[in-house]
């Protein structure tokens, strides 16, 4: 006998339990049957044959050598059991291999020979002739001729159906279509269970078996060949339903289990799906009356109605409609797996009536018919409640009342859909969505709420910021991974919401009015305000180890850098090379190009490196150049053509012109290797109209080529184009009046073309200007250290000047003309520029003539300054100076733009509605040309100066530095690119004033009014105007002139008042002292060396102040770039009066508690010293207005740095006088009160720690000083805080002992530490015991004597109820005192009554107890007697 193979048989194992198989001759368990061909005809052999066959066949035997006899085991496994092997049908004849082959799915199966289909029995039907040329379009409308499309085999077409409906109308059976369309009324399905129902039909009508057979269901024909193939089918429909009728009820039930045991289940949910399906018409509920139809009830699951067309085909059928009922409660156990009866619902609760005009509408689903239901009114009401904002497509905020027609395409099935419009989530799922229109639309809604976001439109009605929402939310990263869209629709509405994030047009717009002012072609970097980040990794480690800023830049994360700055962020996430690509590759629309090339510029402008990225990114710059900027081009066809590929655009030589400013390198990278130098002379060589482009394309390219120019000339660079191009330049300024034509259309365009063209030839003029001195330069120090002189000299520029005069004259006159006098004012301000350029560097010329110049200057005065100043236009410029005046609308502005401290603007949108520096009736641009104007011929012509006295003396200048003096700006992105400005004119009306103030009462009556502005104007400079300081500095803030009190009896004036206060309280605060009145005088006559110190103190920034001056003199060829210093604060901080105390505190080490002597002070300390506590005092008693941007609490802390820098500077004469003259002046009752210590002083984490510090240095080197020892008593009033009354009566009580200020010394009233009453526990527990030790006592420490004895006593008659254990604190105080053996000190502790600051003792007291602090005493001793006699 054969043994069965074993799972741990090995392959060589098998091998041999074949051969052993074959050579027994046993019969095999399967037999290998040969399958016909049936296409070839061939017949299959027999069973008996074919085993014959077999029988004798020799099989091959493989052997597969070097195989391991056991193969390696894995994971080891339970063996795999199908969930499916015991549902499965078997019959017992079946063949496995025939069942093998119909499963087998290899490519053999499918590889054979292809036999062409017979089609000689196939009718062939030759199409209908028409009389119509073409087919008749068929209307939805139509449908009533059609077939249902259950009655076409499931879902097919409009066409198919019509087709269908017109064989029937021809009496033909339609293709695929069940003849059950065609039976009579009579043929009926006979009436089973619903198990019975999978290939039959039920009828609700009747309850007998049909004669006829219905419609089939499962057998289809699909196969049989020849044409008696449907007639076949319904022969084998008809066996079936003739044995079907045959059987009893029981029988079919019985057949129907043993099937269902058999067959697969999912194999029946197919053929009950398919027979659903089939259905001509919907499953109605069997609860209906029989032989009635109800045409308005639904299943809810499956709902689904008849077409009228579906009517018409089977009219005088009754319908047949799926039953799905419950059988019997004794058949429920067995029928758990049939599905639940179906719900109900009727037509009439349909949210929609479905019409047969409607495709797809034969299953109708009620839930999603309920989106189509009308939708509900929105709330007409108010709500406190705050709701979710909405938006249409072009960005507006609609109302959540507001009802809006649904046609406009607002309404939706998200979130309230009864409320139009988008919200910002659902725009952005939607930029995520799989359909391009949505994807597009989404971003082009968020483009358009970001517009009005910079705007500021939504400020008002909405809570929080929109654009801090919308990045916080990953705007960014939404709109960098739409960039890489392939669809160029997507991509291009990314390009354009990016740009509407990252570009104000209005921004744009107002840097450009701003160019041809006084150096406007230098601009703030759009930087973030820097933000410490304190790295605790760092902490402790040596300079060396530490990470670099670009190390920890490079360590941070995409999301990291864009949440801090959104620009770095962008560039971080590989912007610019897909940028590029969009340029160079995908060639997009004229408006993309237009929104990637202001992307580029917006990124230019944040900073150098940024700039430098641009210029770096492979192929970018290149790409602009050759495909926006060519030097040869044809004329576009159209005004807007649908490419900008080949044509130069102004947008394009924008962004050449930004990326010029930001340096020198720069600039000449792009002049020589990029071929900008070549392309100039092409765009300005003609004029507008001669360069084949758009005449308003062409203005605005010709004026930013003139900008790039001019700020390649502001570097000296580009200068051999004006000797190229000088008959150009001569032409088109001959063509001036011409082009400034109010009435031409393009008049703004052309006024801007006029003001780019007058830069350039002041940028000109002060690069020749420095040639003299440059060649000079290279001689004496043979080219080493010196910039080479540039191509053009003083000779090349002398010849305009007096073209330029003449046009500046009749600009004046034209002021007159209604018509002319706008564009004679917008140009007035260039002219005055150019001719300030002019005559300030002929004063450095060798060929400078005094005399002819003198005169010349005088003309000028005369003819044109003088008339100008006078005219009635300009005086009612002059007016509107405060109310456009950026520093002193400060608080009346309203509210801007809306800005993020990651993204930074500078909020111009709105500008031209609301007044402002830019507008038209600015007076800023004409006054600041005019000022620098002056300010130079005055210079060179000082008899000049008293001509222009009614500018400084006028109303409207006065008032405005008044307000300029009492105004307090702040400092921010959005106001610092125009205060920029209002500063420079502040500076010229000061300068002006400088020279008036000497020579005329008149002006010098003002004068203090000039130096409280000047003290004001000082801190406000921001980085660029280093210069500026410095020469206020130098000239106005430490002039006499300018303290006008200081020489017409203002320190006499200070000693009456002092002795009138003396006399009035008949007492002396410092008898040994000189009175303020006296250091006031003698602080006056060293003016001069105060200023000294102070200039000495900021000897840091003379790099800045050099770079600061090349750029406002016109020193063009040493200027490094036009980006200004990065906005991180103002040129001198708002303190800068304490500099040298500051300075020499940090410089001596004072934080480690000082201790320093005198000798180790660097030399002048004393001095320096002095000089700034006199400077302190007098803006103290005399500009007082100066100092009210410096907290009182920041002023006690800069000047405690006299007692922290040394260990015995404060005890030096000169220190002692001017602190004693500040320390009374600080302690005045309007002082005091506005002195708060609880506000930590700026630079400083809290006034507590300084105070820690002072208590050291007293207790360490102080030997009992009165000075001091007022400074540490201020801060232990009664108001501040606990924490530093506790520090001197616990951890520094040492100092009890030493602190001898009397109560007339301490210029502070006694009740400000005696009043209100102590309340905290411990501090009393501290002034008891520093009491009754003796360590507080009246001689050593009279003040606090005085202030321990108010609180303690106070602390024990309290009459107030409290809790517990300060009622227990209370009697153990009061017994302690009782029994002191110290009769003084009991009682004083007893007896007194109030602070007295006359009296000896500093207190009065009660002659004897009073009867209520009798009673208080006796109950508390009575008391503890009853305690001790309870203790007994």
């Amino acid at each position: 006998m054969l043994r069965r193979p074993k799972p741990t048989d090995s392959e060589a194992d098998l091998l041999r339990e074949q051969e052993q198989f074959l050579t027994s001759g046993a019969p095999s368990a399967a037999n290998v049957v040969r399958r016909p061909d049936k296409r070839r005809g061939e017949a299959g052999a027999g069973d008996g044959e074919q085993h014959g066959e077999d029988d004798g066949e020799q099989r091959d035997v493989v052997t597969i050598e070097d195989l391991p006899d056991q193969l390696p085991s894995l994971t080891p496994a339970p063996p795999k059991k199908s969930r499916f092997k015991d549902s499965r049908v078997t019959f017992e004849a079946e063949d496995a291999e025939e069942r093998l082959d119909r499963h087998d799915t290899h490519i053999s199966a499918v590889l054979c020979r292809i036999v062409e289909r017979d089609t000689t029995s196939t009718p062939i039907s030759l199409p209908a002739l028409t009389g119509v040329a073409f087919p008749k379009v068929m209307h939805r409308s139509e449908t009533n001729s059609q077939v249902p499309m259950s009655s076409v085999g499931g879902k097919k077409s409009i066409f198919a159906r019509h087709i269908a409906a017109q064989r029937i109308k021809e009496g033909k059976t339609p293709l695929h279509w069940a003849p059950e369309a065609a039976q009579t009324p009579g043929h009926r399905e006979q009436n089973l269970p619903p198990e019975t129902s999978m290939d039959t039909d039920q009828s609700e009508a009747t309850n007998h078996r049909p004669n006829a057979v219905s419609g089939l269901r499962l057998v289809s024909g699909q196969g049989l060949q020849g044409p008696e193939c449907s007639a076949e089918t319904m022969r084998i429909h008809r066996e079936n339903q003739a044995k079907i009728q045959a059987m009893s009820q029981d029988e079919i039930l019985q057949e129907q289990r043993k099937l269902l045991s058999q067959l697969d289940p999912r194999l029946v949910e197919f053929v009950r799906s398919h027979k659903a399906q089939s259905l001509p018409s919907s499953a109605s509920p069997s609860k209906q009356p029989q032989g009635k139809r109800s045409e308005g009830n639904f299943p809810l699951d499956n709902v689904s109605r008849e077409s009228d067309s579906s009517r018409a085909a089977v009219l005088s059928q009754n319908p047949q409609e799926v039953e799905m009922e419950r059988e019997e409660e004794k058949e429920e156990e067995e029928e758990e797996d049939m599905p639940p009866p179906l719900l109900v619902v009727k037509e009439k609760d349909l949210p929609v009536r479905p019409r047969k005009e409607w495709l797809h509408m034969n299953k109708l689903e009620p839930e999603k018919l309920e989106w189509m239901r009308d939708l509900p009114a929105p709330k007409k009401k108010g709500t406190k409640k705050a709701m979710q904002a909405r938006f249409d497509f072009a960005g507006t905020l609609i109302p959540p009342s507001e009802d809006l027609p649904t046609h406009l395409g607002l309404h939706h099935h998200g979130e309230e859909p009864e409320r139009a419009g988008y919200s910002l989530q659902e725009l952005f799922l939607l930029s995520r969505s799989q359909l391009t229109q949505q994807r597009s639309l989404a971003l082009s809604t968020l483009a358009h709420i970001l517009s009005k976001a910079r705007a500021g439109e939504y400020v008002s009605v909405l809570t929080g910021s929109m654009m801090s929402t919308l990045l916080d939310a990953g705007l960014l990263f939404l709109l960098r991974f739409a960039l890489d869209d392939g669809v160029e629709g997507v991509m291009s509405a990314a390009v354009h919401a990016l740009k509407a994030l990252l570009v104000c047009a209005e921004d744009e717009e107002c840097l450009d009015c701003t160019f041809s002012w006084f150096c406007g072609l230098a601009s703030f970097p759009l930087l973030p305000s820097a933000q410490e980040e304190e790295d605790e990794e760092d902490e402790g480690l040596p300079e060396t180890m530490k990470e670099t800023a670009k190390e920890k830049e490079e360590r941070k994360s995409d999301h990291d850098v864009a949440r801090q700055d959104v620009v770095k962020g962008l560039l971080k996430m590989k912007l610019l090379p897909r940028l590029r690509y969009i340029l160079e590759v995908v060639r997009p629309s004229p408006r993309v190009v237009q929104d990637v090339l202001d992307i580029l510029t917006r990124i230019t402008r944040h900073s150098s490196s940024s700039a430098v990225q641009v210029l770096d990114c492979p192929r970018l710059m290149e790409t602009v150049m050759s495909e926006f900027l060519s030097t040869s081009w044809t004329a576009p066809s159209s005004p807007l053509p649908p490419s900008v590929y080949g044509l130069p655009l102004a947008s394009a030589m924008k962004l050449i012109r930004v990326l010029a400013t930001t340096g020198r390198h720069a600039c000449a990278r792009l002049l020589n290797s990029l071929g900008v130098r070549e392309r100039l002379p092409r765009l300005l060589s003609a004029e507008p109209s001669e360069l084949l482009l758009e005449p308003t394309e062409a203005l605005r390219i010709t004026t930013e080529a003139f900008r790039l120019w001019a700020v390649a000339a502001a570097y000296g660079q580009a200068c051999k184009l004006y000797i190229d191009l000088y008959p150009s330049l001569a032409e088109a300024l001959q063509s001036v009046h011409k082009v400034l034509d109010a009435s031409h259309p393009l008049w703004p365009l052309q006024l801007q073309r006029v003001l780019a063209l007058l830069s350039l030839l002041t940028q000109v003029t002060h690069t020749a200007g420095c040639h003299q001195e440059l060649q000079a330069g290279l001689v004496s120090s043979q080219g080493e250290d010196c910039p080479p002189p540039p191509p053009v000299s003083w000779g090349h520029v002398t010849g305009l000047q007096a073209s330029l005069l003449g046009h500046l004259k009749a600009f004046v006159k034209n002021l007159d003309d209604l018509v002319q006098k706008e564009s004679s004012l917008a140009v007035i301000p260039a002219y005055l520029t150019y001719l300030q350029a002019y005559y300030h560097q002929l004063s450095r010329q060798s060929c400078f003539k005094p005399v002819e110049t003198l005169q010349e200057l005088e003309l000028l005065t005369t003819e044109v300054l003088l008339p100008l100043l006078s005219h009635h236009v300009v005086q009612g410029l002059i007016k509107n100076l405060k109310s456009s005046s950026v520093v002193c609308n400060v608080q009346s502005r309203n509210p801007g733009p809306e800005t993020t401290l990651s993204l930074p603007g500078l909020s111009c949108p709105g500008w031209r509605d609301r007044p402002g520096m830019v507008v038209p009736s600015s007076p800023f641009p004409l006054l600041t040309g005019l000022g620098l104007l002056l300010e130079t011929i005055t210079g060179i012509h000082k008899g000049l100066s008293c001509k222009f006295t009614g500018l400084l003396l006028s109303e409207p200048v006065i008032g405005y530095l008044r307000s300029c003096s009492q105004a307090t700006p702040t400092l921010s992105h959005t106001r610092a690119w125009m205060v920029r400005h209002e500063h420079h004119l502040l500076y010229l009306l000061l300068r002006l004033a400088h020279r008036l103030v000497p020579v005329e009462p008149e002006v010098a009556k003002h004068a203090s009014l000039y130096h409280q502005v000047a003290l004001v104007l000082l801190p406000w400079l921001l980085p660029g105007s280093e210069f500026l300081a410095h020469e206020l500095l130098s000239t106005i803030i430490f002039s006499r002139d300018f303290l006008s009190e200081g020489h017409s009896g203002g320190p006499e004036a200070i000693e009456l008042g002092e002795l009138r206060l003396q006399e009035e309280t008949q007492h002396h605060t410092s008898p040994s002292l000189q009175t303020v009145g006296a250091l006031l005088r003698e602080a006056c006559v060293q003016l001069p060396s105060i200023r000294g110190c102070f200039l000495t103190h900021l000897a840091h920034l003379e790099p800045s102040v050099l770079t600061s001056r090349d750029t406002l003199l016109g020193r063009n060829p040493w200027i490094k770039s036009h980006f200004l210093p990065e906005l991180t604060g103002p040129t001198m901080p708002s303190d800068w009066h304490f500099l040298p105390l500051i300075s020499l505190y940090e410089r001596a080490g004072a934080s480690d508690g000082g201790g320093l002597a005198v000798e180790e002070l660097p030399q002048g300390a004393l001095q320096a010293v002095s000089h700034c506590l006199q400077w302190l005092l007098l803006l103290e008693v005399w500009r007082e207005e100066a100092l009210k941007v410096i907290p009182p609490v920041a002023k006690l802390a800069r000047l405690s740095c006299v007692f922290l820098c040394s260990s015995d500077m404060f005890l030096e004469r000169p220190v002692q006088k001017m602190a004693w003259g500040l320390f009374r002046l600080l302690t005045r009752k309007s002082r005091l009160d506005s002195l708060d210590l609880n506000v930590p002083p700026p630079g400083l984490a809290s006034f507590q720690d300084l105070y820690i510090s002072i208590l050291t240095q007293y207790e360490a080197v102080s030997f009992g000083d009165r000075l001091f020892g007022c400074w540490v008593l201020l801060p232990l009033q009664r108001r501040y805080s606990t924490t530093m009354r506790l520090a001197v009566f616990g951890e520094h009580v040492g100092i009890l002992r030493s602190l001898g200020v009397t109560l007339e010394q301490l210029s502070v009233p006694i009740e400000r530490f005696t009043s209100p009453p102590e309340d905290s526990l411990p501090l009393l527990h501290l002034y008891f015991r520093s009491l009754v030790t003796g360590a507080l006592k009246p001689r050593w420490c009279p003040v606090l004597y005085v202030v321990a004895l108010s609180h303690v006593n106070s602390f024990i008659f309290s009459q107030d109820a409290a809790a517990q254990k300060v009622e227990a604190a209370r009697h153990s105080m009061l017994r302690k005192i009782y029994y002191l053996t110290d009769e003084g000190l009991k009682n004083h502790l007893l007896l007194f009554r109030l602070p007295q600051r006359h009296s000896d003792l500093g207190f009065d007291t009660y002659d004897q107890l009073p009867p209520i602090r009798a009673k208080r005493l006796e109950s508390v001793l009575r008391l503890q007697d009853r305690s001790d006699h309870k203790g007994d």
